[in-house]
């Protein structure tokens, strides 16, 4: 970030302190305390401010108790830092930090409401950041995002949390065991959450890589309900790639202005390697979309050949069926020729011409062989036996 232009004093009596903390004082040579490890930060009730704190040449000087307290205090500060976390804030809360340090209204506007995509805008001195947080939840094997808003200005940097994720308790704990880090100003800290936010994809890209190859595993064993796990990875991985995708463009966007803003050498590196981390993630999750394309391709192909020898088997199982009843049908039919002819001249009537023929039985049974072994034949060339 650049220099700080001077301001006018703002309407609530603030003196214009917007003077970057990065070329601390000469150091006295005293001890300075040692820094206090924040409690985890707990889920918003009435009061959302999660941890306020001013610091001074990388060490914290002051936690104060309240908003107001630390607007006041940091105007006791001419060269203090303000770090003050909020989760899910009321309007007011934001309205009053607006105030305070002259937050643009489209920022404000913004992170009074989650659902924003990443991004990075620079109003004048002070940076609005969006960033999309992940979490992988073992159990569920879900991937939770979370959102986090961001405004780092000359002397403050204030975040606004939508979500659990990500634990920033442990990136101030961080930042105060390195004060060598923190005394570079807001950009520092900025740095600081980029980097968390970052290393939390990790394990998520671990559980996913994880259910990628037990997914692969069920399309071969032909699981039933794999098709639907794929379809809910993959909407994962699209909210993942939304999350990861415009964070290479936002940190090159920074890398960009390192020379224009004056940023230090040393935060030039740190950003670096957060951009290669970012850019390698956001490579993988594009490789699991691929993946999970390629697999679910892969499995429609294994359930049509599925339910192709399915209806093999049952056609070849309908023509065996059919063999048999032809089978069956012609044996009826020769049978029914000689059974007719008995039928005929076992009705006992007194006069039929043939029961007085002396060649009548003879007849009678040389007609039922000619029938029957001509119908054999018929069948027989007909394969039906």
């Amino acid at each position: 970030m650049s220099e700080r232009r001077p301001r006018p004093t703002a309407k609530n009596g603030r003196k214009p302190v917007w003077r970057r903390a990065l070329n601390p004082p000469a150091a006295t040579g005293v001890t300075p305390p040692a820094p206090r490890a924040d409690p985890p930060e707990p889920e918003p009730a009435a009061d959302s401010v999660v941890q306020a704190a001013l610091y001074r040449d990388g060490v914290r000087v002051s936690t104060p108790a309240s908003l107001a307290d630390t607007f006041r205090e940091l105007r006791d500060q001419p060269s203090g830092m303000a770090w003050i976390g909020l989760a899910r804030p009321t309007e007011d809360e934001l309205l009053s930090l607006a105030a305070e340090f002259d937050l643009h209204p489209l920022a404000v506007e913004d992170a009074m409401e989650a659902h924003q995509r990443p991004k990075l805008e620079r109003y004048g001195d002070t940076l609005f950041v969006v960033l999309s947080a992940a979490r992988y939840l073992d159990a569920a094997e879900e991937v939770y995002f979370g959102e986090l808003h961001v405004f780092v200005g000359p002397d403050f940097v204030i975040t606004v949390r939508h979500g659990a994720a990500p634990d920033l308790s442990a990136v101030r704990r961080r930042m105060e065991d390195t004060p060598e880090l923190l005394k570079l100003g807001p950009e520092a800290v900025l740095y600081a959450i980029l980097d968390s936010v970052v290393d939390g994809y990790v394990p998520v890209v671990a559980g996913v890589q994880n259910d990628i190859d037990e997914i692969e595993t069920e399309v071969f064993r032909g699981d039933p309900e794999v098709s639907r796990r794929i379809y809910e990875l993959s909407r994962e991985m699209v909210e993942f790639q939304r999350a990861t995708r415009p964070l290479v463009g936002m940190l090159h966007g920074l890398m960009a202005g390192f020379a224009k803003y004056g940023t230090e050498e040393e935060l030039q590196r740190y950003l670096r390697d957060v951009a290669d981390h970012v850019t390698h993630t956001s490579e993988r999750v594009d490789g699991f979309r691929q993946a999970l394309t390629d697999i679910l391709t892969v499995n429609a192909t294994l359930v049509t050949q599925q339910q192709n020898a399915e209806m093999r088997a049952l056609a070849e199982a309908g023509f065996e069926q059919n063999e048999e009843i032809k089978k069956i049908s012609s044996w009826a039919a020769i049978l029914f020729a000689p059974t007719l002819v008995g039928t005929i001249y076992g009705m006992n009537f007194d006069r039929m011409p043939e029961l007085h023929w002396a060649l009548g039985y003879p007849f009678a049974i040389v007609l039922m062989a000619v029938v029957c072994t001509s119908l054999y034949v018929i069948f027989k060339r007909k394969d039906w036996l």
